[in-house]
Formats: structure tokens, C-alpha cells, sequence
């Protein structure tokens, strides 16, 4: 089996190859490629993946190349993780929607469109080259924002599925309240990428009996600080939302505090530069402890996992993911992208049925979505307008003297990446 992560020069990748040694009997890979534009990081993080791999004893191989072509030539997946324009183009992303008053974050709002503008082209370009190397491969999305760029490619005709660690790290953290192994509870996760609650946390699966009730009661404080979201609020709501639901239900407490300290772009920069000055030690094997705090927790059992599921060699029955709608939600159109637990194997993957959404939410998805099907067509056609309905359409923004504003700045601080503009 040949896997490839594009994007494979990422301060990430340890973390996904670490997976992959330790979970081998679940995905066995026999060549593992690493591809990336930037070759000096390719060079360390592809010198520590490949003492990664000996260390745990896998028998694969691990090679790196900077030519696309090449590294998708008979992959029978392609994992995509990649991030047009950097850290430094995040910096931007969280810093000039704070200047109008908005959120500054790299998935959501203003900033989270700057980056659907730059990546959806360029990785309907890499799928376009997967499909003519093996129309076969699957196309696992972990690049940002997931939803958008997994419409984009299932509207294009691709074997797609987009993937999310928020699910798995909510399942580890209620596994760890309630001592019981991650594999035992099941999850009633609903919404979109980066939108999402949990209405139940069930034992053993789909069926199973509802512990959520009893989370909150025992655990609840503990859940909320985690959210940075009062107890009171978990108290009413009855369900656990993600943490990024912050961003909607205190925006103007999250702006204050973003005008207050470094961006997280600026704090990831300087991490992966520490992280990349020990990837170069021939002496580290093993992914340091600094990676746990880039993010992406989980993020390579999730892969393994999922990838295991579509090439057929097992995975767990049921696993959170990025595909189509399909009725699953009837208050949402058929080709949205929704984030629900499904039934994943060979042919794809198929969601399970849902229980009645709370109008609470439901509206808030239906708005979002909306603002989603913007997104994408500003992104696949480009123009002012087009950037200006999305925004407006945007719950984080709203107003037409916001979008206005934001319109022009986010083409001033993206226009190298945007050929329309």
C-alpha cells in the first residue's frame, strides 16, 4: 500500500507518522511519500520520520520528493494538509479582521475565507493530478477550512473525504472524565466542520445508552473550562458544543482578548522553528513533546483510522467525518458538507441518521452553510462581489459596512494568491 501526504514538509507530519508506526496492523503501509515545495523541510522532518519508523520497528518505507506528480503515481491515498501561504499568511488571517472590530481566526470568519480563497484552487489542481495518476485514490482532507475545500472537491467529481480532529479529542477528553477506554463511547456529533455539538455521548454505540446527561452533571465544570464557556451555558444547552462555537457565542469577549496578546500564528511560527531545530538532531526518533502543543491532537489515529476504512483494511465501524449531506440534515441542501458520525468503508463514506436538530442549532448550520456555498463560489470564480456576499452572509460579520471594509483588506493582503484580483 503507498500512502502520500502532501503538505508532507509539515511540523505535523511526526505526529501522522508516529500513527502510522504504532497503528501498522491496522494500515499496513508498504511506502509512505512525503511531498513538499520546501525541500530543507522535507529534509528534516523526512530524516525524523524515517527514525521514527525504525525505532517502532515498521518495515516500510518513507521517501520525499518535491515533485507532485511522482509522489501521487500510484498512491492508493493521498492525505492533503497543506497551508497556502504559511504561518505568514495565518499572521494576516488573524490580524486584519481585528482591526474592523471581527474575529481573527485562520477557519472562521473573514480570515477563514482569505484562506478558502487561497486553497481551494490549489488543491482542486493537486486532486485534478491524483485523478489523472489513479482515478482509484482516495483524497483524505485535513486542510483547512475542511468543509469548503471537501465541497469543493466532491463538486468536482473527486473520491473525497475531509477529516477533523475536534470528534476524537472530545471522545478522548469524555473517555478520561469517565474512565472508560475512547473506544467505548460513540458520539451524537452534529453540524458542520469547525460547527459542531455533541447531543449525546453514548456506551458502545449508535443504540447505546446516553451518558451525556450524567457528563454534565459530574463533569460539567470540567468541560466548560476546557470550552473557556460558562457551566451555566453547558447547564442550559444540555449538550457540549466544540470549542470553536466560542468564536459565535462570545465574539465580542474573544475580539477583546485577540487585541490582547499575540496571535496564535505568531506563537506557531516560533514553535515550529523550535520543533524544526530538534527534527534536525540525527539522535531524536521519536516525536518530541513540544509537537503535543501545535495542535492536531489525535490527528494521526483519526487518518489511520479513516484511511484503514476506505482502502479497506478495517477501521472502526463508525467514524466522524466531512461528506456530503444527502438528507441526513432535511433543513440543509443535499450537496452541503456536514460533520456527522458515518458508516465509512470501501465505497466512501455513508452518514448515519441524526435525531431531530434543536432549532438552536440548526439555524445557526443553515446560516453558515450558506455563507459556505458563498464561499465556494468566490473561491472557484473570484471577484469583489462575490467576496462581499460570503462575508456578509458570514454570521461573524453581518453587516454591510463590515464587509465592505473587509473586502478590500482581505484582497489587499491576499492578492498574490488570488489570480482574479
Amino acid at each position: 500500500m503507498k500512502l502520500t501526504v502532501v503538505g508532507g514538509g509539515s511540523t505535523y507530519t511526526p505526529e501522522l507518522v508516529d500513527g502510522f508506526a504504532r497503528l501498522r496492523d491496522t494500515l499496513p503501509i508498504e511506502e509512505l511519500v512525503l511531498t513538499d515545495p520546501a525541500q530543507d523541510r522535507l529534509d528534516l522532518v523526512g530524516g525524523l520520520s524515517r527514525r521514527i519508523f525504525t525505532r517502532q520497528g515498521h518495515p516500510g518505507r518513507i521517501t520525499t520528493t518535491t515533485d507532485l506528480d511522482a509522489a501521487v503515481d500510484g498512491a492508493d491515498a493521498v492525505l492533503l494538509q497543506l497551508r497556502v501561504g504559511g504561518q505568514a499568511a495565518r499572521q494576516q488571517d488573524e490580524t486584519w479582521p481585528l482591526e474592523c472590530g471581527c474575529v481573527g481566526q485562520e477557519t472562521t470568519g473573514a480570515g477563514g475565507l482569505a484562506k478558502a480563497l487561497r486553497t481551494v484552487p490549489v488543491v482542486l489542481d493537486i486532486a485534478e493530478r491524483v485523478r489523472r495518476a489513479n482515478p482509484q485514490a482516495w483524497i483524505i482532507d485535513f486542510t483547512n477550512p475542511v468543509g469548503i475545500v471537501t465541497r469543493a472537491l466532491l463538486q468536482a467529481g473527486h473520491k473525497a473525504v475531509g477529516l477533523c480532529n475536534v470528534a476524537i479529542g472530545l471522545q478522548r477528553k469524555f473517555a478520561a472524565l469517565l474512565a472508560l477506554e475512547p473506544s467505548a463511547l460513540h458520539l451524537d456529533h452534529v453540524g458542520l466542520n469547525h460547527l459542531t455539538w455533541e447531543t449525546g455521548v453514548r456506551l458502545g454505540g449508535p443504540e447505546g445508552e446516553d451518558v451525556l446527561p450524567r457528563l454534565l452533571t459530574d463533569h460539567g465544570a470540567t468541560i466548560a473550562a476546557d470550552l473557556r464557556l460558562p457551566p451555566s451555558l453547558l447547564d442550559t444547552l444540555g449538550v457540549v458544543p466544540s470549542y470553536y462555537l466560542r468564536y459565535f457565542y462570545a465574539h465580542d469577549e474573544v475580539v477583546r482578548e485577540l487585541r490582547t496578546k499575540p496571535s496564535r500564528a505568531a506563537e506557531v511560527a516560533d514553535m515550529e522553528q523550535r520543533l524544526l531545530a530538534m527534527y534536525a538532531d540525527p539522535a531524536l526518533d521519536e516525536k518530541p513533546e513540544l509537537l503535543a502543543q501545535r495542535g492536531g491532537a489525535y490527528y494521526s489515529e483519526a487518518a489511520v483510522d479513516l484511511a484503514a476504512a476506505l482502502l479497506g483494511g478495517g477501521g472502526t465501524p463508525y467514524q466522524v467525518v466531512n461528506t456530503y449531506n444527502h438528507g441526513t440534515l432535511p433543513f440543509l441542501p443535499d450537496d452541503a458538507v456536514i460533520e456527522v458520525q458515518a458508516a465509512v468503508g470501501a465505497k466512501g463514506a455513508a452518514p448515519l441518521p441524526v435525531h431531530p436538530v434543536d432549532p438552536l442549532y440548526a439555524g445557526l448550520m443553515a446560516d453558515v452553510t450558506a455563507y459556505e456555498q458563498l464561499a465556494l463560489d468566490a473561491a472557484l470564480h473570484g471577484g469583489r462581489t462575490r467576496v462581499f456576499r460570503a462575508l456578509l452572509a458570514h454570521p461573524l460579520v453581518a453587516q454591510y459596512a463590515y464587509a465592505e471594509t473587509l473586502t478590500d483588506r482581505l484582497i489587499a493582503h491576499n492578492r498574490e494568491h488570488l489570480a482574479w484580483a
